[in-house]
């Protein structure tokens, strides 16, 4: 069975920010991940996570601008100068909370000039930090229009020109279904270059059980297929009550 890890920007929302360490501890997960730490100070949260046993698995970046940008512009053409700037505080969160990897949110763009951009800019941190594990992300144009990274195909081909060890794909069975209709057949594609993975019921980013994908299958497959990373609950609860969503677990980690 996968090792599981909660995402505590969507579950547990119903509790204060750092109420829902303690949560997630609670209900069985030796893991977390927060999609965007930064209004924390660095130093409270790494706080939380020792004093509940957790693992900080993955964090986003850039970090959003709080201003009303949209969040994610590494495929922004124009955005080099940025990018660098805003990468380095990234970075320094992720070092002080020992974040396992961060994911870098492509933004809002299309063409061979964002293809470019976006390419760069994921070089210029992968040399940078060589010790730091990068993913990237296909987020479904449904829920996320004009994503540049809006498929697999196109993930791969980014990750082949970038050619990296520590930058891999980051598999989302939601976003997977909502793009290519299969989340299970998404997997079996692109297996050798997924570093993370994250699961959520389609069509409404529900808990697993939901939906259409057989996650008992995937479960299955992830195993069979040698993946040992963890594999990030990232869903919005159907009920107000996260612990009442937790029955796709399996008993043992409850």
């Amino acid at each position: 069975m996968p090792r599981f890890a909660a995402n505590i920007s969507l579950l547990f929302a119903e509790l204060p920010y750092f109420d829902r360490f303690a949560a997630a501890a609670q209900s069985g997960f030796d893991a977390v991940e927060i999609l965007f730490p930064y209004e924390y100070a660095a130093k409270e949260t790494r706080r939380a996570l020792l004093a509940n046993g957790l693992e900080l698995v993955l964090i986003n970046g850039p970090p959003p601008n709080y201003t009303g940008g949209q969040p994610g512009f590494a495929a922004v053409p124009g955005g080099e100068a940025r990018f660098r700037t805003d990468i380095k505080r990234v970075l320094r969160y992720a070092e002080t909370l020992r974040s396992g990897i961060i994911h870098v949110m492509s933004g809002y763009a299309s063409g061979s000039d964002a293809f470019d951009s976006f390419v760069r800019n994921l070089l210029w941190a992968a040399d940078n930090a060589p010790l730091q594990k990068f993913t990237i992300e296909p987020l479904n144009p449904v829920s996320q229009p004009e994503y540049f990274l809006n498929n697999y195909d196109l993930a791969a081909e980014v990750l082949d020109r970038v050619n990296r060890p520590n930058v891999g794909l980051q598999y989302d069975s939601f976003h997977a279904h909502m793009i290519h209709e299969d989340a299970i057949a998404v997997w079996n594609t692109y297996r050798d270059l997924i570093t993370h993975a994250q699961i959520g019921a389609a069509p409404d980013r529900s808990e697993p059980g939901r939906g259409t994908t057989d996650f008992a299958a995937l479960f299955e497959l992830m195993d069979s297929s040698g993946y040992t990373g963890w594999v990030s609950a990232e869903y919005n609860p159907s009920n107000r009550a996260t612990q009442a969503t937790l029955g796709w677990m399996p008993k043992e980690t409850l």
